[in-house]
C-alpha cells in the first residue's frame, strides 16, 4: 500500500472507498462516520484547541474549535462533540458530531450530523463556484451512494472578508433515504484554501440549522 500524500489538493471524502463490487447502504456510510468521530473526545491534538465564540457569532457564548491547521474556527453547538483529529484521515484535520445514539448503534431513530474542516491548495476566486459544487456532490455520492441528489442551494459569500463559496444539496433514494451536504469552500491566500463540510444523516429542521449554524458561524484564524 502506497503512503498517501502529506497535503491534499482537493476536499476529500472523509475514509477511502470500499473494493469495487462491495456495496454499503447510506446508514452505514454515515454511521460509521459518527462512530469514528464520536471515539476521541476533546483530546490533546496540538493543532485545534477551544475557546468562547465572539457576541456576533451565530453560536454566540458556545465554544469554538479553533483549527490552526485548516485556518479556521467554527462554533459547537450544544451537545455536540469534538473530535481531536487523530481517528481523522489527512484531508481532515478536526470535526464535530452529534451523539446520535440511535444510528450509532445503526438503528432509525435520531439521525444524526458530522462537521467536518480541512485544507487544501490556491483556489481563484472565479473557480470557487465549481470548486464547490463539484465537492459538494462528490461527498454526496461518497455518503449516499445509489442516491439522487438535488442542488438547493450555492451563492457566493464572505468568510472573515475572504472569498467564500456555499453549495447545499439535498440526497433522496428511491426507497425513502434522505440526506443533506452543505459544503463551504473558503479562499484564504494565494496558495491557500480551507472548508467546512456538513454531513446531516436524516435532515430534520433541527440538525439542519444546527449544521447552517456551524458553518455560518466560520471565521478565518
Amino acid at each position: 500500500m502506497t503512503t498517501p500524500p502529506a497535503v491534499y489538493h482537493l476536499p476529500l471524502p472523509p475514509m477511502p472507498p470500499f473494493p469495487p463490487g462491495q456495496r454499503r447502504s447510506r446508514r452505514a456510510w454515515v454511521v460509521a462516520a459518527v462512530a469514528v468521530l464520536v471515539v476521541a473526545l476533546l483530546g490533546g491534538a496540538a493543532h485545534w484547541w477551544l475557546g468562547r465564540s465572539d457576541s456576533n457569532s451565530p453560536l454566540a457564548g458556545r465554544p469554538r474549535v479553533t483549527d490552526s491547521a485548516a485556518g479556521l474556527s467554527y462554533g459547537v453547538p450544544e451537545g455536540w462533540k469534538v473530535n481531536d483529529g487523530k481517528d481523522l484521515i489527512q484531508a481532515f484535520t478536526s470535526s464535530i458530531a452529534t451523539s446520535a445514539p440511535d444510528a450509532a448503534k445503526g438503528r432509525e431513530g435520531n439521525g444524526g450530523a458530522v462537521v467536518l474542516a480541512g485544507r487544501g491548495g490556491p483556489v481563484a476566486e472565479s473557480a470557487l463556484r465549481q470548486r464547490t459544487e463539484s465537492a459538494a456532490r462528490s461527498n454526496a455520492e461518497f455518503f449516499y451512494p445509489d442516491n439522487k441528489s438535488t442542488l438547493e442551494e450555492s451563492g457566493a459569500t464572505k468568510v472573515s472578508g475572504r472569498a467564500a463559496y456555499t453549495v447545499v444539496l439535498s440526497v433522496r433514494g428511491e426507497t425513502g433515504t434522505s440526506g443533506r451536504i452543505r459544503f463551504t469552500l473558503v479562499a484564504l491566500s494565494s496558495d491557500r484554501s480551507a472548508f467546512l463540510l456538513g454531513v446531516t444523516e436524516s435532515p430534520g429542521p433541527s440538525d439542519s440549522r444546527e449544521v447552517d449554524a456551524v458553518l455560518a458561524s466560520a471565521a478565518v484564524r
